[in-house]
């Protein structure tokens, strides 16, 4: 099936039955994913997030509703499909499988009948990139947090994948590992063409890594837009069990004690706006 407008993933009211007999439909809003965009979901535990998910990368089927990937059914395609995506778990210990990190970032290419010669070459560059090349012979237990996430990154990306899941990516990390994920997923989307999904709670954040911001509360997908539009929704923020970024909460505090300020989401826009604020004040103190 051709894909449409560069749209490479569809997710229509799914409906999945796990085996407890635990039922989660995911439906409101259709979510969807285009060619190079970067996605977040929001939303708190218990609210989809890891069924979305994994019905994006084929690892599960739903009783009912659509789930199509690059045109296809995720599960029923998932050789061919997920050869297109990379993921990155949550608890990157547990992703990686390797006794040394040049073998677990070899094991994808060589699961999927890469030549030895070809996937060594994979593996260099991207590991380079990251990186992370000095760390090729050690053995990835042993490695710090932010380390694990790089290995586990480079594993997910060395096949250039044209989309890649990154579930709560930040996890576990020190504000400086924060940064340069950020800065490392950001790269990767702008050099390569990834379309980027991640999951978070780190709020924050989300001005920096997505083009597009979708909210799922129990089950349904409430709301969708620029992080501008949806980050200043307090109100539908907080319905889902989730506390807006500090700078919408110290901006709408102000508004709340009678300045004349609007929500903003990102430190730009907040200077901006105070500039303003203290230039006026000035300027009608000298009348």
């Amino acid at each position: 099936m051709k894909e449409v407008e560069q749209e490479i993933v569809r997710v229509n009211c799914l409906r999945h039955i796990y085996p407890d007999r635990t039922e989660i439909a995911i439906c409101g809003l259709v979510f969807t994913i285009r060619r190079g965009e970067r996605v977040a979901v929001l939303g708190p535990n218990g609210s989809g997030k890891t069924t979305l998910l994994s019905h994006i990368m084929g690892l599960l089927e739903p009783v009912e509703g659509l789930v199509e990937v690059f045109g296809r059914s995720p599960k029923k395609d998932f050789r061919e499909v997920s050869k297109r995506i990379g993921v990155v778990f949550q608890n990157a210990d547990e992703q990686i499988i390797g006794p040394t990190v040049m073998d677990d970032v070899a094991f994808a290419p060589l699961n999927h009948g890469l030549p030895p010669s070809e996937v060594k070459t994979l593996v260099e560059a991207i590991m380079r990139e990251l990186d992370i090349w000095h760390l090729r012979d050690k053995i990835p237990h042993y490695l710090s947090g932010g380390e694990q996430k790089k290995v586990a990154v480079a594993g997910a990306m060395v096949m250039k994948p044209d989309l890649l899941i990154l579930d709560e990516p930040f996890t576990g990390l020190d504000p400086k590992s924060r940064v340069e994920m950020v800065n490392l997923m950001n790269s990767l989307n702008a050099r390569y063409g990834t379309a980027l999904v991640i999951t978070t709670h780190d709020m924050d954040l989300i001005p920096q890594i997505a083009d597009q911001v979708y909210i799922l509360n129990r089950g349904h997908l409430v709301l969708k837009g620029k992080p501008e539009e949806v980050l200043t929704r307090a109100d539908v923020l907080r319905e889902a069990c989730l506390e807006p970024p500090i700078l919408v909460d110290l901006f709408y505090r102000l508004s709340a004690a009678g300045l004349p300020v609007e929500p903003v989401v990102s430190a730009a826009d907040a200077v901006r706006q105070l500039v303003e604020l203290y230039q006026g004040d000035r300027m009608r103190s000298t009348f």
